[in-house]
């Protein structure tokens, strides 16, 4: 095995690294792309936007090391293990694109692409705290939810490309909020940092810049930080719950910016979560904070390059 290029690649940020057989990641960059942000009004003109965007990127990094394998996660629905693009929340124009196969002509490197939170699933349980478990639901916590599902050892995505989308299940069915999804009650809503920022303006009447410093409010005693936080975690649970009764997986890792505010969030998630746990499974599901922080994405895109 040799050494392959690995994308993480977000609606407006880019990371690469260059990783070696065993996981280590030797070397690494980190640009803004913004993807999402762009005036094509037609998907031929947003397709072009976005290999133009990725190979200006990409292409002079892969040839500083020399490198013609590359790994990809990317924020969409893949139809399996194809690189075709299904669609694609932050860049609704792209239906149907052969996303790989695009990339792989205008950089002339072997190309694999998967969803970006799959890619994440992928590396924990190659490399992080879902290591030797053969059934793992990883969920990045973030701007918004994301998550992977790995069964029987197997990367699930679902006969749409669509399988675990932990962030869009309804948890408040009576008056819930408003995901940007367009559905009501998701715990993105709930959850995520966008939803605990836009829930500190709203009870605590001030604004904030990031959930970081909510957490930090949290941790000094801040009454209203602390009620916020663990609303999140105990949503987070309850969620997870739902999951894991659905799947029966038992090993659940976590990572994501939210992951910072693990203190917080951990025990009203753990024991909410074991209130909505049928009886059988009380006591039995370990969620676990990732040991990879933010380097879950970039590990798995190294892992599908190689299993091309």
């Amino acid at each position: 095995m040799t050494h392959v290029i690995a994308a993480d690649i977000g609606g407006t940020n880019i990371r690469l690294a260059v990783v070696d057989p065993q996981g280590q990641i030797i070397a690494e960059s980190r640009l803004q792309g913004e993807l999402s942000r762009h005036a094509e009004t037609s998907q031929a003109a947003a397709e072009i936007h976005v290999i133009k965007t990725l190979a200006g990127a990409i292409k002079p990094f892969a040839s500083q090391y020399d490198i013609h394998e590359l790994g990809m996660g990317f924020p969409g629905f893949f139809h399996g293990r194809s690189g075709l693009l299904a669609s694609s929340p932050n860049l609704p124009l792209l239906q149907n694109f052969a996303l790989a196969d695009r990339l792989s002509d205008t950089l002339d490197m072997r190309v694999s692409v998967e969803n970006d939170a799959l890619c994440a699933a992928i590396g924990e349980q190659k490399y992080g705290a879902g290591q030797g478990h053969a059934n793992l639901l990883h969920i990045t916590l973030g701007t918004g939810i994301g998550s992977g599902l790995i069964l029987n050892n197997i990367p699930y995505s679902g006969e749409h490309g669509m399988a675990m989308e932990f962030g869009h299940l309804c948890i408040e069915h009576h008056e819930g909020r408003l995901c940007g999804c367009g559905n009501y009650g998701c715990v993105e809503a709930y959850a995520s940092a966008t939803a605990l920022i836009n829930r500190f303006t709203e009870i605590c009447q001030c604004e904030i810049a990031d959930a970081k410093s909510i957490f930090e409010q949290a941790r000094q005693g801040h009454t209203c930080a602390a009620k916020i936080t663990n609303e999140a975690g105990m949503y987070l649970g309850m969620a997870i719950a739902e999951a894991v009764k659905l799947l029966d997986v038992t090993t659940i890792t976590v990572s994501g910016g939210l992951s910072g505010g693990w203190d917080i969030l951990h025990p009203a998630l753990k024991h909410e979560l074991d209130d909505n746990l049928i009886p059988p499974l009380k006591g039995k599901v370990d969620v676990l904070r990732s040991r990879l922080d933010d380097n879950a994405g970039l590990l798995g895109a190294a892992t599908i390059a190689r299993d091309i």
